[in-house]
């Protein structure tokens, strides 16, 4: 496959977060993630959005921010909880600077089907 071929492909697919053009995350690596966005002093959000809708601005979050989360276990079984009860939503879990005001890391960690 030439370089061209390759970067064709890239600019057309489309991507929806920061890991987009990895392989999918293992269980471990989205716990590394939820854990840095933790030590970071990073406010841990979630929110959910139907596969038609995914491209658009705003996603549904799913219950307020975790403002002061310290327990990687409570962002995790969020995460579960808000796949099981919208199984073919995408669900992302996003990390807000609250000193630059701004998104530190956002990333899809369940994929919907619709």
């Amino acid at each position: 496959m030439s370089l061209q071929a390759t970067m064709g492909d890239y600019q057309t697919k489309k991507t929806l977060e920061t890991f987009g053009f990895l392989p999918p995350l293992s269980q471990q690596e989205i716990y590394d993630q939820i854990a840095y966005i933790i030590a970071q002093g990073w406010t841990p959000a979630i929110e959910h959005v139907h596969p038609s809708g995914s491209m658009d601005d705003y996603w549904t979050m799913w219950k307020l921010p975790f403002f002061g989360e310290q327990d990687l276990g409570n962002v995790a079984a969020e995460l579960e909880a808000c796949h099981r009860s919208y199984p073919d939503h995408h669900v992302r879990l996003t990390g807000y600077d609250n000193y630059t005001q701004s998104q530190g890391s956002c990333f899809v960690v369940f994929h919907g089907r619709g």
